[in-house]
């Protein structure tokens, strides 16, 4: 617990590149359009409690991990953001399933460090281009679907996003208490 705390406060932090396509202005609501190369992830995933139930120990795991808690014992430093996947119902309610993944710091892509927590795997995720929207404060369920549902009608109908998951990201560490950086991401359909 201690590595992770001391990796958040005071490790390297890296911010994921990525490459801007645009950014926009539609009836007063900025977003970018965003190219991300592939990359190797920690995830880790919950089924049957809700968003603000689980997301926060999820993401401790998370930060255990790269904070030293891996086979290895390596403090890589933090990679933000920390992404959670979620997947809407038809209502715009988040269904209780949800992903929650950290990008390997750039160090480590080659060979990641083992977990020791048997529920954390290492993926590849492919590239992919987002639709981002950001807004400050600490976000919750409430917070993210309310952004989802703005960007969703700053974008329209037409625009090709998949709605049948979105990505929830932070970029602070938890005791951060003001100046936060949340954004919404939605997919962009591949043509």
């Amino acid at each position: 617990m201690f590595g992770m705390i001391k990796n958040t406060i005071f490790g390297h932090t890296e911010e994921t590149e990525y490459k801007l396509l645009s950014s926009e202005t539609k009836d007063g609501i900025s977003f970018e359009t965003r190219r991300y190369d592939a990359s190797k992830y920690a995830a880790v995933s919950s089924e049957g409690r809700n968003f603000d139930q689980v997301s926060g120990e999820l993401v401790r795991k998370l930060l255990m991990y790269i904070g030293g808690s891996n086979r290895q014992g390596e403090s890589m430093g933090t990679a933000t953001p920390i992404i959670i996947t979620v997947y809407p119902r038809n209502d715009g309610v988040l269904s209780r399933r949800l992903v929650v993944g950290i990008r390997i710091p750039t160090m480590y892509q080659q060979e990641p460090p083992t977990p020791i927590d048997s529920s954390i795997r290492i993926e590849e995720r492919p590239g992919m281009t987002v639709y981002a929207l950001q807004f400050g404060g600490f976000a919750g369920e409430n917070e993210y679907r309310a952004e989802a549902l703005r960007l969703t009608r700053t974008l329209g109908e037409s625009a090709p996003f998949q709605r049948k998951q979105y990505f929830c990201c932070t970029f602070d560490p938890p005791i951060k208490p003001y100046a936060r950086r949340n954004e919404v991401w939605f997919l962009q359909e591949e043509p």
